[in-house]
């Protein structure tokens, strides 16, 4: 994928995921809810630039979900399977000697792995129970992006925000509250860049 600024890439990454399950592009409507912009205005200029890339295709003005990815067509690819990760309280993510495939068009560059989500603190940012989350494997995150680290040696997935000595995870879910610790006992390990929820495996889980 080419070099996208930050914005960009979050656009890019919704619309990915949102595509991946829903089967269908959001309205620019719920883009600009989803990813917290003041107007319309700041979802038209995104996308225009995305489309100017070749990331995105428009179908039509008189549309309301007039939008595509351009690369959803690629092939499928596997990549391992390393178990359950919490989407609510840590727990520890168990490897298991297995693959996973995925769409071509989930993997950004680099090594990725696959956990599946147990629990519904994402449920609001459209993870839930059961689903394939698809992770780019890296040490850092920018705020604000979505991750799995590890907190006492538990993994657990929650978007990420540094604040000085402390790390905020914070769940998408209004009835649930963020964890808050010291930045120091908080190892990242990746950053989820997709979601899968119908896929064909060999996993029997």
């Amino acid at each position: 994928m080419m070099q996208l600024t930050p914005a960009q890439k979050r656009v890019h990454d919704f619309l990915r995921t949102y595509i991946a399950l829903h089967g269908h592009a959001p309205s620019y409507e719920e883009i600009r809810k989803h990813l917290g912009f003041r107007s319309l205005n700041a979802v038209y200029k995104h996308l225009k630039q995305l489309e100017e890339r070749g990331m995105v295709r428009s179908l039509g003005k008189n549309r309301k979900r007039a939008l595509e990815l351009g690369e959803l067509r690629a092939a499928g690819a596997s990549i391992p399977f390393l178990g359950i990760v919490a989407a609510g309280k840590p727990v520890e993510a168990v490897e298991v000697p297995e693959t996973v495939d995925v769409p071509e068009s989930l993997l950004a560059g680099g090594e990725h792995f696959a956990l599946r989500v147990r629990g519904d603190s994402m449920v609001e940012e459209g993870i839930r129970e059961g689903d394939i989350l698809i992770v780019k494997k890296q040490p850092t995150a920018e705020n604000g992006q979505t991750v799995v680290a590890l907190v006492h040696g538990e993994a657990t997935v929650k978007r990420f925000f540094l604040q000085g000595p402390v790390v905020e995870l914070r769940p998408a879910n209004s009835a649930m509250s963020p964890m808050v610790v010291a930045a120091k006992e908080v190892e990242i390990i990746g950053v989820v860049v997709g979601l899968v929820r119908h896929y064909r495996h060999r996993l029997g889980l």
